[in-house]
């Protein structure tokens, strides 16, 4: 069973290692523990969030749901770029969902065996597929597996929220002063997406 990044004890720890998780504790409480189910789709999903709108990467997620007879790796590869363009889903992102969905049929990556691995090797064999970077590892450790210690530098929102809520500014400094953090990394980044939806009135994600 996965241990949740959102849990009281941890909160605790975390709010007493930095003033910053004090006050969006004060402001907006805790954060959701937000989670994903492992596996293909929920990799698919995180991979078409990539660079745009969740509310978009929604949309375009839904609609290529709704086309699908199923959602699956032989179905993924049974669409056209035609039909792929129908669902919104762009020439870049078609082509990493198609490699995605081959290197699953190949059996070069088997997503439930993921959570026997160390975040090393888990992180090896995602990112040795065309598309899967640092950024949407790091989504699927914290989302789908529950990593507790993943800081997701190349999230644009939580690298603001520190900027604003700290000396911090650059990508270096932001990544030093989370080192102050472990081992609950991915329990802050939780509290900056948190502050980042609450001050804009944005639902969860």
């Amino acid at each position: 069973m996965l241990i949740k990044i959102v849990n009281q004890k941890d909160i605790q720890q975390l709010l007493k290692t930095d003033p910053l998780f004090a006050h969006i504790y004060d402001k907006y409480g805790a954060p959701p523990n937000w989670a994903r189910p492992q596996g293909f789709i929920s990799l698919c999903k995180i991979i078409l969030e990539q660079q745009v709108s969740l509310a978009s990467a929604n949309a375009h997620f839904l609609k290529l749901s709704n086309y699908l007879p199923e959602f699956t790796p032989s179905e993924i590869l049974k669409l056209t770029d035609v039909e792929m363009r129908n669902c919104q889903i762009s020439r870049q992102k078609s082509k990493y969902l198609r490699a995605l969905s081959t290197a699953i049929l190949n059996k070069d990556i088997d997503l439930f065996g993921l959570p026997q691995l160390n975040e090393f090797e888990i992180r090896k064999q995602l990112t040795q597929i065309k598309g899967i970077g640092n950024w949407t590892t790091d989504i699927y450790l914290m989302f789908c597996l529950q990593s507790k210690d993943i800081f997701p530098i190349g999230d644009i929102a939580v690298v603001n929220t520190v900027k604003e809520l700290s000396e911090a500014k650059t990508k270096e400094e932001i990544s030093l002063l989370a080192e102050k953090w472990k081992p609950f990394r991915s329990l802050a980044a939780y509290f900056f997406w948190h502050y980042y939806l609450k001050k804009r009135n944005r639902p969860s994600v």
